[in-house]
């Protein structure tokens, strides 16, 4: 599954864990020691479910009630017990309405018959007493009838996935004509139960039948396969759908809505992509990599695509990125790309790339608990670099390593230090980070680089083959990669999996000229209470006239000193040369002329890199002379990283870096570089008649991004030709030229341009929404009271009724700064007013702007009442000071 995490600026409480102590105070010392009647806190440990009883299969037949947001579900489980005798079964089932549970046998006419069970719910929870105690060598079916009613269910959710309601209904009512009407489902972790009575547990495994009953004109999907449409002769359809083979509760799922379908084909198999129809004829430009991708990754991993099919659906108001449901992975709008959007890039390609790559890992061999979901997700991160590397090269991989690692360190900056595999977390949904994510996905490629490439994808081959549509838990990869090196690697994973932290390594070069030799000393420096000494292999090269000699090492102790025999002194010693450690590196001992030499000879994309942000570092003109070279870099990424470096080139080399970043703003074949680059023109240099030609040139340029960047740039060049341009812009339907039209009316707009705000207030969501939040809210600062009353519906709105918890905070953040603005005004004029004398037309109109801004703050105080009455999400009533 791909998260997108959103970092908000949020009210933060950070609490250290501390205990507590009673200090005695002796002469020029404090003792601390711990109270002695301290109730100890219990261990929170979250292993595997326990399995008492196996799920074999199950049928579902459902139809909806869209007014009420109801689904009506007749299920039929057949289940036998694990392994000891049972006569209790609990299914998990959450906020349903029960009427019945039977238990389904065959008379002696050969018809069912349906026996009551008698059972207890508690809204979570179904527990059925069954007839007679079954053993293991009994399978027997049962019958429930229920009502699904998600809506009324109190939400939960977290930062990664947003809510656990597991059933949707979007625009149910059909109130807004913007918005279709669809049903979908969200099942990780365990929110499948919501929709039908389950054992929802990602180490249950079952195949599955669903019949769908929907209105005529709408499409649906399931796992497996269509095998037959029936019509109903009252304007309904009911779709079979069929799952052969045995996958995880989590990722059963269903859509429905008006799709498009667009078909491909992967060999022969069916390879289908679920569209709006507005953006049908772009499904193949977005999708259409995916029977490549497929192919790639059954032929690197030696196992086929296990499955009947493979659909794509995108859907509105999508609760998390997407999701890997087997055969019919789940994509939120963000997906939707036309052909002009696409040229900025495809922003789902990783992503396509990532759910696919779960269909073998997370969907053909499951992690057994969510303590093990990298194991998912770890893998899957890794697919996004594997298909980089192959379809783009040894750059765009290392980008997408680099970026990863960057994220990892964020996620520990902010004080989180974890395990890989952890059983001590407070909510499944805490596994979803950037540990599991982006640094599984580094631990990976480390191993791959340790053992090899033959080694690793042989290995994987066989942990695939041998764990096949069951759930692991971490020790099974470990042993497969152990059967096939002959190695033991319980060292790798016990450093790298199941503790917390990375290295820190502090790296020094000593040439000696008298001995002939070259000396790397290595130093690790993470806190070792909390984090473990790493045996850390890996290769330095020696570049010495002209050829290259590469040592193999071992970083193994606190402080380790490698010595080499040299005929002189190198021109650079590139520590770690395949860049694949997961650290961080203090590296910064070696002379400009070594790292220039770095950016100039050695092979990797993280070489360049690592050099530029030294050399940005210094003035002199050897680093200068080498950042305005990569201006000219091969890779794109290079490129960036150098325009947004430059600033030092551009102070000393002045006409050279001006007339380059020229070059790239209008001729550049990667539009972020084009972008970018005007940026850095604006940034760096006095705007003079040629730059603002250049940007006034790019508003007309095709790709947003182009047109973004120049139009921002230019309403800090010129803010009338911005101003002009972006009325021009203003009927464009494209979200991000809505967004950058409002920037520059956030800017330089006055009362005349809240209509376009108001317009383009009900025509964004998500993302697109939140940026335009900040525009309005920033532009209706510096508008007259009459203006700002005629905004805070919208901003109400916002706070009340949007349906992601951040969208609603950012609403109410932006009430309580128009709130703090006021008041502070308020209380600026009635100091004021202090010293005006009484009477005086100075002090009248005062008076009346006090009075005016009053009557402001009062409609935003009510608004903030109302949405202190009507919040429901437990982490909003927190921030507003609420009890639950």
């Amino acid at each position: 599954m791909v998260k997108h995490f959103i970092f908000i600026a949020l009210f933060v409480v950070v609490f250290i864990g501390c205990k507590p102590t009673q200090t005695i105070n002796l002469p020029e010392q404090t003792v601390e020691v711990e109270n002695p009647n301290k109730v100890p806190e219990p261990t929170v440990y979250h292993g595997s479910n326990t399995q008492t009883f196996d799920l074999i299969h199950t049928k579902l037949a459902v139809s909806f009630n869209w007014e009420k947001a109801y689904l009506y579900g007749k299920a039929e489980l057949t289940l036998k017990p694990y392994f000891y005798p049972q006569s209790i079964l609990m299914l998990d089932a959450r906020g349903m309405d029960i009427h019945k549970v039977q238990l389904i046998t065959k008379g002696n006419d050969g018809f069912p018959v349906m026996t009551d069970l008698k059972y207890v719910y508690d809204s979570l929870l179904i527990t059925i007493d069954l007839p007679k105690k079954y053993t293991r060598n009994d399978t027997l079916k049962l019958f429930l009838d229920y009502t699904a009613k998600p809506n009324e269910l109190k939400e939960g959710g977290s930062a990664a996935i947003r809510s656990d309601k597991g059933l949707y209904f979007i625009n149910e009512k059909g109130e807004d004509q913007d918005k279709p009407q669809q049903i979908w489902t969200q099942g990780e972790t365990e929110a499948n139960s919501v929709w039908f009575p389950t054992i929802d547990s990602p180490n249950e495994k079952c195949t599955d039948e669903i019949a769908i009953t929907v209105e005529e004109k709408y499409k649906t999907l399931s796992n497996g396969t269509l095998m037959q449409s029936e019509i109903n002769g009252d304007g309904t359809r009911t779709d079979f759908w069929e799952m052969n083979i045995p996958h995880s509760t989590y990722l059963f799922m269903m859509a429905i809505g008006d799709f498009a379908v667009v078909k491909d084909k992967w060999r022969t198999m069916d390879v289908d992509y679920y569209v709006e129809h507005k953006y049908e004829p772009y499904a193949k430009e977005i999708f259409g990599l995916t029977p490549e991708m497929i192919e790639f990754f059954s032929t690197k991993l030696g196992v086929d695509y296990a499955w009947q099919k493979y659909s794509q659906i995108v859907v509105r108001d999508y609760v998390s990125g997407a999701m890997e449901n087997t055969t019919a992975t789940i994509h939120g709008e963000f997906v939707h790309q036309t052909h002009r959007e696409m040229l900025d890039g495809n922003g789902a390609e990783d992503v396509i790339s990532h759910e696919l790559f779960h269909h073998w890992f997370g969907d053909l061999v499951t992690c057994e608990s969510w303590a093990n979901l990298p194991l998912n997700e770890s893998f899957a991160t890794y697919g996004e670099f594997l298909w980089r590397e192959y379809k783009y090269g040894a750059d765009k991989a290392a980008e997408g390593l680099q970026s990863d690692l960057i994220q990892y360190l964020q996620e520990v900056e902010k004080g989180k230090y974890k395990d890989m595999v952890r059983f001590d977390y407070k909510t499944n949904e805490d596994m979803f980070d950037r540990h599991t994510y982006q640094k599984g996905g580094r631990i990976l490629h480390m191993l791959r680089n340790y053992i090899g490439d033959d080694a690793f994808f042989t290995s994987l081959k066989n942990y695939l083959n041998e764990n096949k549509f069951t759930a692991v838990e971490m020790h099974q990869l470990r042993l497969s990669c152990e059967e096939v090196t002959g190695e033991d690697l319980n060292w790798f994973f016990n450093q790298w999996f199941f503790a917390a932290g990375h290295p820190i390594l502090d790296i020094n070069y000593f040439y000696n000229d008298t001995l002939k030799t070259q000396t790397v000393t290595v130093e690790q420096m993470q806190d070792f209470k909390n984090v473990p000494l790493y045996k850390l292999p890996l290769k330095i090269d020696i570049y010495l006239n002209g050829k290259v000699e590469t040592k193999d090492v071992i970083v193994d102790g606190v402080k380790n000193i490698f010595s080499f025999d040299v005929a002189s002194k190198p021109d650079l010693v590139n520590f770690d040369a395949e860049k694949m450690l997961l650290c961080e590196k203090v590296d910064n001992h070696k002379t400009m002329e070594e790292w220039v030499f770095m950016y100039d000879h050695a092979p990797r994309y993280l070489d360049r890199f690592e050099a530029l942000i030294q050399l940005s570092k210094s003035s002199d003109e050897i680093a200068v002379k080498t950042l305005t070279h990569a201006l000219n870099d091969k890779y794109s990424n290079i490129r960036l990283t150098a325009i947004k470096l430059i600033k030092k080139a551009a102070k000393s080399n002045g006409n050279e870096v001006k007339a380059k970043l020229i070059d790239l703003a209008k001729n550049d074949i990667d539009t972020k570089v084009r972008g970018d680059a005007m940026d850095a023109l604006v940034e760096n240099f006095d705007a003079d008649e040629e730059i603002k030609g250049v940007l006034i040139n790019a508003v007309s340029e095709e790709s947003y991004y182009v047109i973004e960047k120049a139009l921002e740039n230019l309403s800090s060049v010129s803010y009338q030709d911005a101003m002009k341009f972006a009325k021009s812009l203003e009927s464009d339907e494209t979200p991000q030229i809505k967004n950058t039209v409002c920037y520059v009316y956030s800017e330089h707009g006055e009362a005349e341009q809240n209509s376009f705000f108001i317009k383009t207030s009900s025509e964004l969501t998500g993302y697109e929404k939140y940026a335009f939040i900040l525009s309005y809210n920033k532009y209706l600062k510096k508008q007259s009271n009459s203006t700002i009353i005629e905004g805070l519906p919208i901003l109400k709105e916002t706070a009340l009724n949007e349906n992601a918890w951040w969208m609603r905070l950012n609403g109410i953040n932006a009430i309580s700064d128009l709130e703090s603005m006021f008041l502070n005004r308020i209380n600026v004029a009635e100091l004021e007013l202090k010293d005006l004398a009484a009477g005086s037309d100075k002090e009248l109109d005062l008076r009346n702007a006090i009075n005016s801004d009053k009557e402001v703050q009062q409609k935003i105080e009510a608004i903030l009442t109302a949405i202190k009455e009507n919040e429901k999400n437990p982490r909003l009533r927190k921030m507003l000071g609420l009890k639950d």
